[in-house]
């Protein structure tokens, strides 16, 4: 039989409803960053690959690599790469049962968020 009510209940909650909360913000950073570290690999092998052809490839990719664009890409995963690291030791802890409250949560993105950038800082400094 039809659903008679069908035009009388309300929609199912859609993205444009939701207030985006800490713990889904830091969860697909942490794919996007994982991601991105995948094209800065690319980066880097093309760099060996290059290195290991012949001084003419090398000249381009180095040219490339040290470039303001590379210093920039190299310096963001550096960032992506502390980043990554907090989140996958985020997710040790949460399935280790422990920090799944929310206030707990919401302490460990701001950690997470806070402490890449001065890793990363620091990284850039002592490197």
């Amino acid at each position: 039989m039809a659903d008679v009510n069908r035009g009388n209940r309300p929609l199912s909650p859609h993205l444009t409803i939701y207030k985006p909360q800490m713990t889904s913000m830091t969860s697909i950073f942490v794919r996007l960053t994982g991601n991105a570290l995948i094209v800065a690999a690319l980066m880097i092998v093309w760099w060996f690959l290059a290195a290991a052809t012949g001084p003419e490839a090398f000249e381009t990719a180095d040219a490339f690599v040290r470039s303001w664009f590379g210093d920039l890409v190299l310096f963001l995963s550096v960032w992506a790469l502390w980043y990554h690291l907090l989140g996958g030791l985020r997710h040790l802890i949460w399935d280790s049962g422990y920090g799944l409250d929310l206030e707990t949560s919401y302490t460990m993105g701001y950690v997470m968020i806070i402490g890449s950038v001065l890793l990363t800082i620091f990284t850039a400094i002592v490197v």
